[in-house]
This record gives C-alpha cells, structure tokens and sequence, in this order.
C-alpha cells in the first residue's frame, strides 16, 4: 500500500499558505473568549487584543526567519531539533501534538456549544458523542484523501468565516456607536487579571505555527512562510480587536455567557442575528478543525522521518500521496481529547503548552544565525533582540499555569523522555 520511495505533493501555494494561516488561528477563540476577556479586562478588553497581538507580533517574527531556512515538513519541532539537539526537539515535538491536540479538542466542543443554539439536546452525552464522532471522522477522510482536497476546505472556510465575523463587526459598530461601553467592576482590573487575559488570547491569537508543520507540502515554502505569517496576523489582529470592541460595547462584562458573539447579535440584531452568528461561529470552528486536520499529522510524520518516531507513522499512501496512518493516529487522538475534554480546560492548556514551542523557536533564531552558515530566505531587523523579547514575553505569560496544567506538562515530558530512551537505545 505505500511507495517504496515515498514522497509528499507541493500542492500549497502562496495565498492557500495564508489562508491556512488565517485559518489555523480563527476558531473557537474569538467566538468563546471574548466575554470572559471582558470580565477581567472591562472597557480595556480591546486594548488586550492589540497588546497581545504585539507581543504575538514578536513571536510571528521570529517564526518568520527561521521558517525561512526550511522547506520540509515539522515545524517548531525541526527548529529545536536542529538548534537544540534531539532532545530538546523531542520535548518541542510533544508539546507542539499536545497542542494541536487540545486545540482541536476546544473547538470541536465549542462547535457542539453553538449547535446547541439550534438544537438543545446537541449537548447530551450521546448526541455530543456522535457529532463529535462525524465532525473529526469526516476531515479525517477529506485529508486521507489527498493535501490538495484539504487545502481546497481550508481555502472555503477561510472566506466562510470571515464574512460572518466581517457582518457582525459591520453592524456591531453602527448599531453601538452611540452606546458608552458598560462597566459595573468596582475597581480597575489588576496586573494579574491582565495576565490572565493575555494567556486567554495566546490561545485565540495561536496556531499560526501549525500552518508550518505540512511545509514539506507548500510549493515555496521558504518564500511564502514569511509573507503568509505576516499577512495573516495582521488580518486577525483587526478583526478581532473589532469583535472584542463590539461585545464590551454591548453586553455588560457581568452576565459571561458561552456563545459571547451570539448574544451580542441578539442585543442588536434580536434572534435572527443570533441565530446568523452562531452558524457563522460554527463553519468557523470547523474550519478551524479543517485546518488541523491538515496540519496536525505533519509533525508526527516529521518525527518518523527522521527516526524519532516508528517509521510506520512516515508512511505515504501510494494513490492519494498523504502521510495516512498520522492522519488516522492524529484524528484518533483529537477525537478521544474532544470527548473527554472541556472547552475551558483545553483551551488554558492548550495557550500554556504553545508559549513553550514559541519561546522554543524564538531561542532558535539566535542559535542558528551562530550555528548555520546557510542565509535564512527572510532575515528578521533587529532579529536576536525581537528574539529576546519574544522570549520574554512567553515565560512572563508562562507564570500563570496551574497545577493542573503542570501534572498535564510533566506527563508529556515523560513520555518525551521516553520516546527519546527508545530512540537512543535504537
């Protein structure tokens, strides 16, 4: 069934990369966070979103050269591999599943949430386990079947959920504009409620480094990483600092609900706007689900290929040129962690586990410009201070992880460790 000189289709181009981009990062985020970004914040909850969508900003940058230097597939794994040594990769690799994981597992329930705006019972333990069960099996099928397919869904849902975001932002700000932004708190939010809520957003503004793992597919990789990284930050940043500006101005900080957008909607638009938005939210989350379908078995076929995971998991099916058996692991994984999972729970381990891999590649850039003698394609201005500041900002977040979050860590620290004695033994 495989090839015995396997090899993956560049099928990718420049603006299906950035779509990919835009895609990987707009999902259940702005759709379940916004009115809990609004409790701890109040009228300062847009300004959050610019201040992290900086401190992301450093992060993209630093991403942007030292993707330049690859066109295979693994991402922040090969970046810490080749910095680091193997080691460290093998913990980067983990952590970086962990995350597509969870992230994956976030938007599938938040998709049940919205549904449920239609269809009460959608939240039941049978109807909640067959949805998720058709959502995950069905990407899982589309991407068995050929990168090109799923570029092409991830290509559709990008526009499909840009458009209901866009009509919301549209009338959100002409039918508010007159409406001072409520604010009942009692006093000012604290230092820590603004860490909190930038943790929040790491998880709504993260993802981008996922659209890098299938870059053994991409046609120009080490050209478009940079361009598609850049644009597509800036297209979310002001959608969602839009978003966030339409909600506090319409929905007191002090009634959080789990579907924010739709209840906004109806503040304005009664329930035909709700109802509107809650479809809008749900093609976005599964496009959002698209996209990690496609990205997400890249790292595990990464690893196999270069002997760090069983070589099965490298296998390319002869017809349709995919890396099958990661897609059926992966998809076998974002299920079970749909299942089990919560949408709050994923999310809050979800942002921790990424602001590892992003302090990861942001110390790679440093280390290669010593250690490589090849020129990245994109060399970042400035590039070992933006490292740095990249860096900080990710451990200054970091500072807010439970201990829950931590077991969660330490679990998959061991079995990095584990996965790492095997590969040394062999």
């Amino acid at each position: 069934m495989t090839n015995s000189s396997p090899h993956l289709i560049r099928a990718i181009g420049r603006w299906s990369l950035t779509a990919l981009v835009i895609n990987s990062i707009i999902g259940s985020g702005i759709f379940g966070l916004p009115s809990e970004v609004a409790r701890l914040l109040g009228p300062s909850s847009p300004l959050a979103y610019l201040v992290a969508a900086l401190g992301i900003g450093s992060i993209v940058a630093c991403f942007a050269e030292v993707a330049s230097r690859y066109a295979d597939a693994g991402g922040p794994y090969l970046y810490a591999r080749d910095a680091f040594g193997r080691f460290i990769g093998l913990q980067i690799a983990w952590l970086a599943w962990l995350v597509r994981i969870t992230a994956a597992g976030a938007n599938a329930n938040l998709f049940v949430n919205y549904l449920a705006e239609f269809w009460s019972p959608a939240v039941k333990p049978l109807p909640r386990f067959l949805i998720l069960t058709l959502l995950i099996g069905f990407l899982g099928l589309i991407n068995y079947r050929g990168v090109r397919a799923g570029a092409q869904v991830s290509n559709v849902f990008t526009v499909a959920k840009l458009i209901p975001l866009g009509l919301f932002i549209i009338f959100g700000l002409i039918l508010t504009r007159s409406h001072p932004i409520p604010w009942d708190g009692t006093s000012p939010p604290t230092e820590h409620d603004w860490l909190r809520a930038l943790l929040l957003l790491i998880f709504a503004y993260g993802g981008f480094e996922a659209a890098l793992l299938p870059m053994g597919e991409a046609k120009h990789p080490r050209r478009d990483a940079p361009f598609a990284l850049f644009v597509g930050l800036a297209v979310v940043a002001t959608v969602y600092t839009l978003v966030q500006l339409v909600v506090v101005s319409t929905l007191p900080p002090s009634e959080p609900t789990s579907r924010p957008l739709a209840a906004a909607a109806r503040e304005f638009l009664g329930p035909v706007g709700a109802a509107g938005i809650s479809l809008g939210a749900m093609i976005s989350v599964y496009g959002y689900l698209s996209s990690m379908m496609l990205n997400t078995p890249r790292l595990p076929f990464a690893l196999a290929e270069r002997g760090d995971f069983p070589r099965s998991f490298a296998a390319i099916h002869q017809q349709f040129r995919t890396p099958y058996r990661a897609i059926i692991a992966s998809a076998l994984c974002i299920w079970i962690v749909a299942i089990g999972g919560t949408f709050a729970w994923n999310v809050s381990l979800s942002a921790i586990a990424r602001l590892f891999t992003y302090g990861a590649t942001c110390a790679a850039l440093i280390v290669l410009r010593r250690k490589s003698s090849e020129q990245p394609r994109f060399r970042l201005p400035g590039g070992q201070i933006v490292a740095l500041i990249g860096l900080g900002f990710s451990l200054t977040v970091i500072t807010q992880m439970g201990w829950s979050e931590i077991h969660v860590f330490g679990v998959t620290a061991l079995f990095a460790l584990a996965n790492w004695a095997w590969v040394r033994k062999r």
